[in-house]
């Protein structure tokens, strides 16, 4: 297949998946009352994920705290993946499956959010936090692709995006995340 042959079935596979993304629209809406309700109540979000999961957990989270399209308050919200003391500490000390687990477990609260975001549904660091946050009272929402893996059944909002594949995954789990901080921001300003 020639480069322009593939580059034509990339773009025509992306709009598919995107114009897909619209039977999402009450889950992602659902998504974003949870977050507005628990940082209005004093709790925050918090995200988590794994490689290019955890570049979305960090740039959603900074979206958050500082600005994403209009000026207002800085809003509680931080990402797992950022402090690599606590990361190799806590997978030395209790293995990698834990680094976010025992994370939540000292900072988060009882109507906080987890946001776990993982292409697979299955990363079994993001897998044991959401129980954790289950076992705590803190809400979680998911972001996954088609197979929503073992997240399924740990999350009160899951967003499966219609994709299979990892680089489509990341593109819609970005967008929908930019999403749900443009209505956060809105409810806010």
């Amino acid at each position: 297949m020639s480069a322009n042959a593939t580059i034509e079935q990339t773009i025509g596979l992306t709009i598919e998946s995107f114009q897909r993304l619209r039977e999402h629209v009450p889950a992602i809406a659902a998504a974003a009352d949870r977050m507005i309700t628990a940082m209005k109540a004093g709790g925050k979000v918090m995200f988590c994920g794994n490689g290019g999961s955890a570049a979305d957990a960090q740039h959603l989270a900074a979206e958050l705290m500082g600005r994403f399209m209009r000026e207002r308050d800085p809003l509680p919200a931080l990402a797992l993946t950022v402090d690599t003391s606590a990361l190799t500490a806590i997978g030395n000390d209790y293995g990698y499956e834990n680094v976010f687990s025992r994370q939540l477990r000292g900072i988060g609260r009882s109507g906080d959010v987890l946001v776990g975001i993982s292409t697979s549904g299955n990363s079994r660091n993001v897998v044991l936090a959401l129980e954790a946050a289950r076992r705590m009272g803190i809400h979680t929402i998911g972001l996954t692709g088609t197979n929503p893996g073992l997240m399924q059944e740990l999350c009160d909002v899951l967003v499966n995006v219609p994709a299979a594949r990892t680089d489509l995954i990341q593109q819609m789990h970005i967008t929908v995340g930019h999403i749900l901080c443009g209505l956060i921001e809105e409810a806010f300003v």
